[in-house]
């Protein structure tokens, strides 16, 4: 792939655990993208996008991945649990990310960018949910990716701290022209915030810009049935 190519492509992807759950996914990730990957819980959304990382092995078809992409590649996964509390603090856990050469001013300037420049101190294990998310984010942003990749991120956040960090995503994508990820079940921020849709349904992968699936009514109708709109 070329510099100008995706950052990621599924070429007739079959994606499954213990067998196929979804088929012939063809799916392009760009750079400055804002994907938002939606469907019911339970139809394949997370499989999808850990298949298509390759930290699960595909069933069929290919994925390319653009030269050195894991470098640069930024990953928070939905589980935020750490049994037993990590005895590290909050700059502590996000160095863990960088290799011995980088930047010593990726820490703070990586916090900074989501806002929990405050916590640098704190333990990492007494943070509340929403400040584990923003830094666990941090922690992958401390790696200058170009491809960020977040599963349900504003799972067990309120409605005002979800927003607010989607927003905060949603700035970096367009300062940094990042691609990024959202595995999502929330409509409501999918039509803020959203570039392009991908929308698992029934075994497949509708992937395509936002405004086209907003104006497409049949599709419009059955995410609005499917997907969550706090």
């Amino acid at each position: 792939m070329s510099e100008a190519g995706p950052l990621l492509a599924a070429q007739a992807l079959d994606v499954g655990r213990r067998g196929v759950l979804l088929r012939a996914v063809d799916w392009e990730l760009r750079a400055g993208e804002g994907w938002f990957v939606l469907g019911r819980n339970g139809s394949g959304k997370s499989t999808l996008v850990a298949t298509l990382l390759g930290l699960l092995p595909a069933l069929g078809g290919s994925r390319v991945a653009a030269p050195r992409l894991h470098q640069r590649l930024g990953y928070v996964p939905q589980e935020l649990r750490f049994e037993p509390p990590l005895p590290v603090t909050v700059a502590e856990f996000v160095r863990l990310a960088l290799p011995g050469t980088a930047a010593a001013d990726a820490v703070p300037a990586a916090l900074a960018a989501v806002g929990a420049g405050d916590l640098a101190r704190r333990r990492f294990g007494a943070l509340s949910v929403g400040q584990r998310r923003r830094v666990m984010v941090a922690q992958a942003l401390a790696r200058e990716p170009v491809l960020l990749v977040l599963d349900e991120p504003a799972a067990n956040l309120d409605a005002r701290a979800a927003s607010a960090l989607a927003a905060d995503l949603e700035r970096l994508r367009r300062e940094r022209s990042l691609c990024v990820v959202h595995v999502a079940h929330d409509l409501a921020l999918a039509q803020r915030y959203a570039t392009h849709v991908a929308f698992v349904h029934e075994g497949r992968v509708a992937a395509r810009p936002a405004a086209a699936s907003w104006q497409d009514p049949a599709l419009a109708a059955t995410l609005a049935a499917e997907v969550e709109t706090p």
